[in-house]
């Protein structure tokens, strides 16, 4: 595997052709310790967790839902799967958020770009469905694909990965919490740099997005448009030219004025940002999927910002291709989940610019998300990633899987196998607590 900082567009193309002969990989992504520093947290124990999941055909109602498991131990139910919320029809179900006072979950379709609002603070152990927004696209100015939603005061952000061409040129959507679209914010380009410094280029792709407020910073990640995340492996992976669409940049915005100020080069696609919580900690971490590093972001004494690729996540050179972060709230471990080898690997993060892997575990025959407790003390994980893209046959696991961790080793809790139940694949997981409403 070539070096990070050398690799060009036409050798990362080849890599990335490269990695998926090998497997079918995708994005993640979200968790306690991720959540907007503008919502109310759960720092106790949670008693659900909502599964956004994709419908398989033939599989149940064969339909994308919301499906909620019970976390409460002691409960007659604990571990099982107690409600869904299907939505009609496969919209490639992904990522969701909370808006800020944490009574809506708002769950995107990517491949539709339809947006699922579910009210959950009315009867928290069964969420309910009351607003679809299904003009995202036009509403927008023609962003498309949205990929998760972020709580501002009153609002949500939504981040796409593509626009109606279906190339990876990407937008940053707002909302009010009652569902009206307020604004768009499209990416830098080198074409349409928007008065933003380019360290390299700015492909204009986009993925995550995350606000650190106390420094007014944004920093957005970047993956791939809707013509290479829908098409089926197979054929992508034969195409020369759509393996080049791949993003290598982050974006440091401004974030009151929601200016991009300047664009760093991570060659590798960076996907999950993951903001340090400490009050005097002014950097974040993020992995780029093709080439297994763990990058760390972060702003110098005279307010510049930087980036650097800080450790491997196991053995690049296997393509093992990390997928999901989860950063500690004491901002000293983070769990990488990578799909190739289905494993969860641990690293001390208390230096950030020297991280040290602890501990490693494989999960699955594949394995996506990963989301932990505000403590630390519980660990769940997922196995979806898209579903042109996961893998088939025997590896084709679907499962949700909580552990407790004691900062040496994961021990099993439950284990819920989404096939088996008839649910279809599992995504994206939140926490639920009827302590949140009063209940």
């Amino acid at each position: 595997m070539p070096g990070i900082r050398a690799m060009t567009p036409g050798r990362l193309a080849s890599a990335l052709c490269a990695a998926t002969v090998l497997l079918a990989a995708g994005p993640a992504g979200a968790d306690e310790t991720c959540q907007s520093p503008y919502m109310v947290k759960i720092t106790g124990v949670e008693d659900f967790v909502y599964v956004w999941t994709l419908g398989v055909e033939g599989l149940g109602d064969g339909s994308d839902k919301l499906v909620t498991v019970d976390a409460r131990e002691g409960s007659p139910t604990f571990g099982r799967p107690i409600h869904a919320v299907p939505v009609g029809g496969r919209h490639e179900a992904h990522h969701g958020g909370f808006t800020d006072d944490r009574r809506q979950f708002w769950a995107a379709g990517l491949s539709d770009s339809r947006i699922f609002i579910f009210n959950v603070a009315d009867d928290p152990a069964k969420p309910r469905l009351v607003k679809v927004i299904d003009d995202f696209v036009e509403r927008s100015g023609g962003a498309a694909g949205p990929h998760g939603a972020y709580a501002l005061p009153g609002r949500m952000l939504i981040p796409s990965l593509s626009n109606r061409d279906g190339t990876g040129r990407a937008a940053l959507v707002e909302y009010s919490n009652e569902g009206e679209y307020v604004a768009t914010h499209w990416l830098p380009t080198d074409a349409a740099p928007n008065g933003a410094t380019i360290e390299a280029r700015a492909d204009g792709y986009g993925y995550d997005a995350r606000v650190l407020p106390r420094r007014n910073v944004m920093l957005t990640s970047s993956f791939t448009g809707l013509e290479n995340y829908m098409r089926p492996l197979g054929d992508l992976m034969k195409d020369a030219e759509a393996m080049k669409r791949f993003g290598q940049t982050m974006v440091v915005w401004d974030f009151h004025a929601r200016q991009p100020r300047t664009v760093l080069s991570v060659p590798g696609v960076p996907l999950e940002i993951r903001w340090a919580w400490g009050p005097q900690n002014t950097y974040a971490f993020t992995s780029t999927a093709l080439t297994s590093k763990l990058w760390l972001v972060r702003e110098d004494g005279r307010g510049a910002w930087s980036a650097k690729a800080v450790a491997d996540i196991g053995d690049p050179s296997t393509l093992p291709v990390p997928v999901d972060i989860s950063l500690s709230a004491d901002d000293r471990t983070l769990f990488v989940d990578t799909f190739m080898d289905g494993t969860t690997r641990v690293f001390d993060v208390s230096d950030p610019d020297r991280p040290r892997q602890i501990y490693e575990k494989k999960i699955g025959a594949q394995l996506n998300m990963v989301s932990q407790s505000w403590d630390g003390k519980r660990i769940y994980y997922t196995s979806s990633l898209l579903a042109n893209w996961d893998k088939t046959g025997a590896e084709n696991e679907q499962f949700l899987k909580a552990y407790t961790w004691d900062g040496k080793a994961l021990a099993p809790r439950f284990a819920i196998d989404f096939t088996a139940e008839r649910l279809g694949r599992p995504h994206m997981m939140a926490f639920g607590a009827a302590s949140l409403y009063g209940k």
